[in-house]
Order: structure tokens, then C-alpha cells, then sequence
């Protein structure tokens, strides 16, 4: 009795045991091609390159490093491309990544016109898109979809909170210079409508092409019209350039205020704290901010060209790869729609996030924080550009699920 008793337990265990080795290895079967592969798209070489590029391909690659180099036993491995800010570049790079070389998600930081074209294409493959860098509020809007994840600020949040911080100086004329593209225009548009509802006005403005050199006559409309705050909707180079043109002028010494509503750090590095100083925006991630931004960001500067500094834009694709590893793991596949519930299901947390839900249409509901650029006298080391307020909670600035307009979302 005892010895059959004991061939059974034993058999059993036995069973037991292979079930979940089976299981296991079910698990790691579902990874497809037997490699988690991970596109970086961006600009890596021209006017937004400092925003993410290169920073932002080291920034994956210490996420891959730091989750361990595998996923469910399987090797990841990460790919690159240069857009050069050009739509039929940055598709045709995402279709040969899906169609031939068997890629399993795409971060994209393009430009809007380059990063519509390709949530498409991924809605089409059924493979999650990752936002990071790329802020129009279409993405969680009309235009929305269901494997698109948004990892930042759009172009809702930053209009919102800019237009309130100067309304409430009681600014109430403003006039735009605007970069002649989507990323642009959505800016302008979110924005003029906040200022209307704010009982402002437009009262001018002004559009440029990207990568322009000379902003003097865009400049000069500008301080003529009148406005008592002149926005400049731009980013990386450009707005580095306009600034610094900006300042040549005086225009801040006649009495009109000067502000942009999205600005990541290296562009404070470029133009210099001369001219950044007194500039208010908000941003998502700063890397003196804390303990684990620091320590975050002392490995980044590093391993980067030149120890830059890194930008919320490259924080955030470290987010976005760590995040969608962890949902790869969680989920037991790289099923592209079982991956994405899986990153809806789990709350973000990293060193730059805490504890962040991923909202039905896609939209990170991460904390922002307002900022005020230091004066030269106030900086005490390198990078030390900064002043921090408060944390400003997600509900307060991203639009009204509701209000979004995206198809799939629940009424």
C-alpha cells in the first residue's frame, strides 16, 4: 500500500512537473520569430536630434540592458532609423521593419506628419506604437487607436497649462510664431482655443519653415502687433535659433512677455541661461528632480555624446521600452493587442513616473511640473537650470477622456 501509494505521489509530481515545464515552454513560444524586437524611429541627425536621436537609442538600450537583455528567455534586440523628419523615409522604414525584419513594436519621437502615417500602418499590423516625443492630442483623439500608447505631454496639456500661467499675469493679447507643420498648428490651435475661453484674443500671427536661420522679420511682426505675449510654437533648433534672435531684439525690455509652451532641456544648454532665464513652461521629467532621477541620469550622461544631459523626450523612451518589456513578460507573448492590454492593465512606474495609469485611449496620466529657468547668478553647477514647483496632477491638464473624440473609447 504504502509503495503504490508513493509510485502515485511520485507520478503525480511527476506530472506536475512536466505540466509546468510545458507551460513554460508554451510561454516562451509565444514569443514570435524567438526575438522581442524594438524599433527606435526618429530625427537623429537634424534640427530635433538633440531632443531625442541618438540620446534616445542609449536611452533603450539601457532600459533593454537594465530588464536583463531577454524577456521570457528570449533575446531582444533593438533597431534604429534616421526619418530626417521626411514622412515617405520614416514609412517605408516602418513598413520594411514589419514586413521583412520582423520588428514587434515601434518608438517613435517623428515628426506628426511622419507619426500619423505610421500608427496607421501599426493599427493595420496590429503592433503597439509607443509615443514618446511625438505630442499631438489627435493620437488619443479623432485620430486615435487601439494599439497606440502616449507617453507625454500633447498638444492639449502643453497649450493649457501655458495659456494659464500667462492669463493669470493678466495677459489677455497674444501673438503667435508658429513652425509651419502639424506639430505646429496643433499647438496654435489647442492654444487660440484656451485664450478665447479665457475672455483673450489672437490678435496675429506668423508662420516659419522648419529649419529656418533667420526669425528677424517673423520677430519683428511680432513686437509691432502690439501683443503684450509673443508664444513661440517651435522646438529643438528652431527654438533654440528664435530665442536667441529673441533676445538680440530686447523684446522682453519693451514690455511684452516672451513664451513657449514646450521646451525640453538641451535647448536651454544651446541658447544659454542668458537668454533661457525667466522662461516658464512645464515639463514631465527634470534630472536633478530626485534620488532616482539623478541616479538615472548620472548613468545616461555618462555613456552620452558629450555627458549631455537628458531630456524628458529620452527619459520617456526608457519608460515607454521598460514598460512594454514588462507587459511582454506579464502577458506571456509579443501578441501586439495582448501586449497593449497587458501595458493598459499595469500602472507606469520608473524613475521618472509614479504609480501612472495608462488611460483607455493610450494617454499615460502622468504628473507635469512647472518650471522656471534659473538666471545665471542662481545656477549652481552644470545642468543646474531649473526651478521646480509642485506637481501638477494629470486630471488637471490632459483633456477630459469625454471630451477626446476617440472611436473605440467607451461612452
Amino acid at each position: 500500500m504504502t509503495s503504490k501509494a508513493t509510485f502515485t505521489t511520485g507520478l503525480r509530481a511527476g506530472f506536475t512537473a512536466t505540466a509546468l515545464l510545458l507551460g513554460a515552454a508554451a510561454a516562451q513560444a509565444q514569443i514570435s520569430d524567438d526575438v522581442v524586437r524594438i524599433g527606435i524611429m526618429n530625427d537623429m541627425s537634424g534640427p530635433y536630434s538633440g531632443n531625442g536621436g541618438p540620446g534616445s537609442v542609449l536611452a533603450a538600450r539601457m532600459a533593454i540592458e537594465d530588464f536583463g537583455g531577454k524577456v521570457n528567455g528570449k533575446s531582444i534586440e533593438l533597431v534604429t532609423v534616421d526619418d530626417q523628419n521626411k514622412p515617405d523615409v520614416g514609412l517605408n522604414a516602418a513598413r520594411k521593419w514589419l514586413d521583412t525584419e520582423k520588428v514587434d513594436t515601434i518608438v517613435g519621437g517623428s515628426a506628426t506628419s511622419i507619426a500619423f502615417g505610421v500608427q496607421t500602418l501599426m493599427k493595420e499590423k496590429q503592433k503597439p506604437y509607443l509615443l514618446a516625443g511625438t505630442i499631438s492630442s489627435d493620437f488619443t483623439g479623432k485620430s486615435c487607436s487601439p494599439m497606440s500608447v502616449q507617453f507625454l505631454n500633447d498638444s492639449y496639456a502643453l497649450p493649457k497649462a501655458g495659456v494659464q500661467l500667462l492669463v493669470n499675469k493678466g495677459i489677455k493679447d497674444f501673438y503667435f510664431i508658429t513652425v509651419d507643420y502639424a506639430f505646429g498648428a496643433a499647438l496654435q490651435a489647442e492654444a487660440t482655443r484656451f485664450i478665447q475661453a479665457a475672455g483673450g484674443r489672437v490678435v496675429g500671427s506668423v508662420k516659419h519653415p522648419l529649419g529656418a536661420t533667420d526669425y528677424s522679420s517673423y520677430l519683428l511682426q511680432a513686437q509691432s502687433s502690439g501683443a503684450k505675449a509673443i508664444v513661440i510654437l517651435n522646438a529643438g533648433l528652431d527654438l533654440s535659433n528664435s530665442l536667441k534672435q529673441a533676445a538680440e531684439f530686447r523684446i522682453t525690455r519693451g514690455g511684452q512677455a516672451l513664451s513657449v509652451f514646450g521646451m525640453t532641456i538641451n535647448s536651454v544648454t544651446a541658447m544659454g541661461l542668458d537668454v533661457a532665464q525667466g522662461l516658464n513652461i512645464t515639463v514631465p521629467f527634470y534630472w536633478d528632480q530626485s534620488d532616482a532621477t539623478r541616479a538615472w541620469s548620472k548613468r545616461f550622461m555618462e555613456r552620452s555624446s558629450g555627458g549631455a544631459v537628458p531630456t524628458y523626450i529620452q527619459a520617456s523612451v526608457y519608460s515607454a521600452v521598460q514598460h512594454y518589456l514588462k507587459a511582454v513578460k506579464d502577458a506571456g507573448t509579443d501578441d501586439g493587442p495582448k501586449v497593449v492590454a497587458q501595458m493598459k492593465a499595469t500602472r507606469v512606474n520608473d524613475f521618472m513616473t509614479q504609480n501612472a495609469p495608462i488611460r483607455e485611449d493610450g494617454q499615460v496620466m502622468r504628473a507635469v511640473y512647472p518650471v522656471e529657468v534659473k538666471t545665471p547668478a542662481e545656477s549652481k553647477g552644470k545642468y543646474d537650470f531649473y526651478k521646480v514647483g509642485a506637481a501638477i496632477p494629470a486630471e488637471q491638464i490632459f483633456r477630459p477622456l469625454s471630451e477626446g473624440g476617440c472611436d473605440f473609447v467607451k461612452k
